[in-house]
């Protein structure tokens, strides 16, 4: 049986993350070194505090922590919650907060209450698969502009506006990952940041600032570079998501988002009909962390991590590759963005990646334009330094082999 016929427009247009492709790949062959998913380190874990809190948060003491909770969030988590945007700048109160299943379930509600099939959505080149997706799962079109060194090209991005104001479209937002982009790692700079705020009022748009990496800057990133564009937001004009995933641990499954107030009510009945409240024994068990500075500890200890791991990532790429690819070398986040020369089409580069025992993301699914075939991403988070190093001694193996083909076909088969 069929079921095309049964299925609504939005059903059929729906789909998949080519992350979560690449990770079912990783899955099947364990012997594969996986670039591929943005995943947190376990050995990161504060595994012995977890276990503390848990023991106490299932101890019976708090009957309501297996029972469903409030919508917007448990309330001494949205305290925390406060607390944590205020020292990231942010203002805001419990009428402005939502605790949110990830930071992902925050994209969707923003695209199911801002979005009518066809509505415009601004969005980086390249830009997160995750917020594609959800907001092509709204049958939304995206809208594509260009990134400088230092993030989105302002002028490009007034450009592609007027443009399509010029043809009768309506575009809604903008969409923006201001720190340690995912897939790029650029960072925005502040006066580019304070720019997209006069731009957005001048042209009557929201944006949506998507913020998972901040808190995970690189020795000479200093935490002011980091401020949120919602922070110097005094129109109300910014939505702003972010998430204990990177931090934490994303089997927590806790993010947080911030919005006007009146934006912030239509979120909330939106959440109801998705999935009632966010898990409450997980909003428990991050409030904990929080209460008794698990977080406060972790974060240094994360930033020295991953910069240490990213270091290692970029060594071995000079080591085996020199200059025949190029990289910008990121400031904070988990993501190194690879572009290849000419030729090289990296959708392509992957079957041979996975022959030689690799894997990482081809660039093509972050571009809502169709380009960046010549572009991949690679992930330092999750392998141990000593898998990077063989990681990248496989990938550079295959580079080598689609490189030689590039140049003799024939020869090279």
């Amino acid at each position: 049986m069929t079921y095309d016929d049964f299925l609504s427009r939005a059903g059929l247009g729906l789909q998949q993350s080519a992350i979560r492709q690449m990770g079912t790949v990783a899955a099947q062959r364990p012997d594969l070194i996986s670039f591929a998913p943005g995943y947190p380190a376990p050995e990161t874990f504060a595994w012995a505090d977890y276990r503390d809190i848990a023991i106490e948060v299932l101890s019976g003491s708090q009957p309501t922590a297996l029972q469903y909770g409030p919508t917007r969030g448990f309330p001494p988590l949205l305290e925390a919650m406060i607390a944590l945007s205020q020292e990231r700048g942010i203002r805001c109160d419990a009428d402005n907060l939502i605790v949110t299943t990830g930071s992902q379930q925050g994209l969707d509600l923003a695209a199911r209450v801002l979005l009518d099939p066809g509505d415009g959505v601004l969005v980086e080149l390249p830009s997160y698969t995750g917020a594609i997706t959800a907001f092509r799962n709204a049958q939304a079109r995206l809208v594509g502009v260009r990134q400088a060194a230092d993030g989105v090209d302002l002028d490009a991005l007034d450009e592609a506006l007027v443009r399509e104001r010029a043809a009768g479209r309506r575009v809604k937002f903008l969409y923006v990952v201001p720190n340690f982009q995912n897939p790029t790692g650029l960072l925005i700079g502040l006066e580019k940041r304070r720019r997209l705020l006069q731009w957005a009022a001048e042209r009557d748009m929201l944006i949506v600032e998507d913020d998972p990496y901040g808190a995970l800057y690189f020795d000479g990133t200093a935490p002011t570079d980091t401020r949120p564009i919602k922070a110097d937001d005094a129109e109300g004009r910014v939505i702003y998501l972010s998430s204990f995933s990177k931090t934490l641990a994303p089997a927590f499954r806790v993010a947080w988002l911030v919005a006007p107030a009146p934006l912030a009510a239509r979120l909330e009945t939106a959440k109801q009909a998705v999935d009632l409240c966010t898990g409450n024994y997980d909003q428990r068990m991050v409030y904990e962390a929080c209460r008794r500075g698990v977080l406060a500890r972790q974060v240094p200890v994360l930033r020295d991590h991953y910069q240490q791991k990213c270091r290692v990532m970029e060594t071995a790429l000079r080591s085996h590759l020199g200059d025949t690819v190029s990289w910008t070398t990121p400031r904070g986040g988990f993501f190194l963005w690879v572009s290849m020369g000419p030729g090289i089409d990296t959708r392509q580069l992957l079957t041979r990646a996975i022959a030689h025992g690799v894997i990482f993301v081809a660039g093509a699914p972050f571009f809502v334009d169709d380009s960046g075939a010549e572009t991949l991403r690679l992930s330092y988070s999750l392998p141990a330094a000593d898998r990077i190093r063989e990681g990248v001694a496989r990938l550079a193996a295959a580079i080598t082999e689609a490189q030689a083909a590039a140049q003799d076909p024939v020869a090279v088969r």
